[in-house]
């Protein structure tokens, strides 16, 4: 009878240990497929050095870190190296408004001159500037034009960005609204640019150290930053490259955003920026990305799981403390999901690509298609192309990331291009 009863339990383990097997043995061979495919694609277009993570429940699925970061230094990408993350910077000044409208400080709806007076002497045949809102800042449909600077002829005399606000300020009267503000979605740089300086405003702080403190250091983020890397950081940092008709070419590197930071001034490792992905996803797993501790807790909570001192009797850095934050500290929940509700159609996204969205929400672009939405949102800057993909109902989230710009001529079609082509092979991951 014993024997029958041991008989009878390993038949059970070694059946749930085939249906498991059943069960992952699909994404395996899907992911795995899509390793070959992205190792290929990246390697045919020139690509210097990239990183993809998929994520689901928190977990890390997949991780590939290809190619080099710098290669003068010869050094390696992992997902230690830090990328310049571009106009993936925008979300987190999306986030920052949300905080300053849950604390009382804003409302949606208010006017932008309420805070900025001085927007006031840009020009708007369609109306008032007061009739300008926040809101309409955070959908691109206020009216102003894409570009921070009107000079992009890549003249060696052209500013990269602007350091100075007055810079904006004095450029006011001679700067026009294009289109009735609330009309459409028109991709624009300086509306963001707004939307950081009311957020200095109304913290008393510079931009880069609200953010700092109550979005990075909560969520964990250590070795993030904006703009300058510190010396201590330099050896991660990834240098930027270009590619066009077989050339390659060096991007300035550590270049300053100056006061576009809101909009583009984000420096971070795939370790961190799981993190911020897992924060958006509600996901509680700890994600083994290589060289980034844990994300969250089983209750959702960030934290590491190292202990608070080393083995000689001294403190561990902030890095590897078990600091606590619940993420609704952070922003609730509700209030980032009113960021994923459309507000307005949307044919391009962010790096001005059609295919890959339906509408926009507050700062995040929706993908609703075939039942299914996926939000994110990219970057691209010196050289630097990034997207960021998430689907709260799944749990799944993804980063691809390029520290190399294949250009190619005006009017290619998607499928020519390498990150097209790989964007439209992560959605099948999904």
């Amino acid at each position: 009878m014993r024997y029958a009863w041991i008989a009878a339990l390993l038949l059970l383990f070694f059946t749930c240990l085939i249906a498991i097997h059943a069960q992952t043995a699909v994404p395996e061979t899907k992911f795995t497929k899509f390793k070959e495919t992205y190792l290929k694609e990246v390697k045919d277009a020139g690509i210097v050095g990239s990183s993809f993570v998929f994520l689901k429940d928190g977990k890390t699925v997949a991780e590939v870190h290809y190619g080099s970061a710098n290669l003068e230094k010869k050094q390696p990408v992992g997902a230690d190296t830090i990328y310049h993350w571009a106009s993936n910077t925008k979300p987190f000044t999306g986030i920052a408004i949300m905080q300053l409208r849950d604390r009382g400080l804003l409302k949606l709806d208010d006017p932008v001159t309420k805070y900025l007076p001085e927007l006031r002497a840009v020009h708007n045949k369609f109306g008032s500037m007061d009739d300008i809102t926040i809101r309409h800042l955070m959908t691109h449909s206020a009216g102003f034009r894409n570009p921070t600077w009107p000079w992009n002829k890549g003249e060696d005399w052209e500013p990269f960005e602007p350091t100075e606000y007055s810079q904006l300020v004095a450029m006011f009267p001679f700067t026009e609204i294009l289109f009735k503000p609330g009309s459409k979605f028109s991709y624009s740089n300086p509306g963001i640019i707004f939307l950081g300086r009311i957020i200095e405003k109304l913290s008393g702080e510079d931009y880069e150290l609200y953010v700092d403190k109550n979005i990075l250091k909560p969520l964990g983020m250590y070795h993030s930053y904006f703009d300058t890397t510190p010396p201590y950081l330099l050896h991660r940092r990834s240098q930027s490259y270009y590619i066009e008709n077989g050339k390659r070419t060096t991007g300035r590197f550590d270049a300053n955003t100056g006061i576009t930071v809101s909009n583009s001034g984000l420096n971070s490792p795939i370790s961190d920026m799981v993190k911020y992905l897992n924060f958006l996803t509600g996901s509680s797993g700890s994600p083994p990305v290589l060289g980034g501790v844990a994300a969250a807790s089983a209750d959702g909570v960030v934290k590491s799981d190292r202990p608070l001192t080393t083995a000689d009797g001294g403190m561990r850095s902030a890095e590897c403390r078990s600091d606590q934050v619940p993420y609704d500290q952070i922003l609730k929940r509700s209030s980032l999901e009113e960021m994923w509700r459309p507000q307005l159609p949307t044919p391009v996204d962010a790096n001005g690509n059609s295919g890959f969205t339906t509408d926009i929400g507050l700062i995040y672009f929706l993908n609703r298609r075939d039942g299914r939405t996926l939000l994110g949102h990219g970057g691209d800057q010196n050289g630097f192309i990034s997207y960021i993909d998430f689907e709260p109902a799944t749990k799944q989230a993804s980063i691809i990331v390029f520290n190399t710009n294949a250009m190619y001529p005006a009017n290619t079609p998607p499928e020519k291009d390498v990150v097209s082509r790989l964007r439209n092979a992560i959605k099948s991951l999904y």
